[in-house]
């Protein structure tokens, strides 16, 4: 039997089509900040001295889709709450959104603009958001927090190489 409760009952409704419709707004809004970061790819990043241990470039792409993946299923979990938990996933969708301008603006401060400095300071404010994106998610679904550990694990050796970068160069 379907509740007539709108867009917060649609993940427990239609649960295969809103995590379809999770994931794909994830990895779409994801994906854009690969604009900023094929800016800076060319001749400014390939001439920068390289921390010992930065990956291949290959790998990148591989690592963000999986955690955007993993991200369009925690915020799904999240949704799916919203029926008997408003206030809670109302607070950690916008936390979410917010964390998520955050990661965009890095991609366009560190290879957009091409200021590794900066980059560094917007790397660690989104390293905050994150840790504050598992807290709310925790109170919602903990296992919408869980998801987002390898996020948190990645962007803090996203972090460490930025400030490596900076360093070098």
């Amino acid at each position: 039997m379907r509740s007539n409760s709108g867009l917060p009952g649609f993940a427990r409704d239609r649960p295969g089509l809103a995590l379809g419709l999770s994931i794909l707004a994830v990895e779409l809004v994801g994906a854009s900040g690969a604009i900023f970061t094929a800016q800076g790819l060319g001749e400014w990043y390939s001439s920068l001295v390289r921390p010992a241990i930065a990956p291949p470039n290959w790998v990148f792409g591989p690592v963000w889709t999986a955690l955007f993946a993993l991200m369009g299923v925690a915020v799904w979990l999240v949704w799916r709450q919203a029926p008997t938990d408003p206030d809670g996933a109302k607070l950690a969708i916008g936390v979410f959104v917010v964390h998520f301008i955050f990661n965009l603006g890095w991609s366009a401060v560190f290879f957009g603009q091409q200021a590794l400095g900066a980059g560094l300071l917007v790397i660690l404010a989104l390293w905050v958001l994150i840790v504050t994106t598992i807290m709310v998610f925790d109170r919602v679904d903990r296992r919408a927090a869980l998801l987002l550990v390898p996020y948190l694990l990645w962007v803090s050796f996203a972090t460490y190489l930025n400030y490596q970068f900076w360093v070098l160069n």
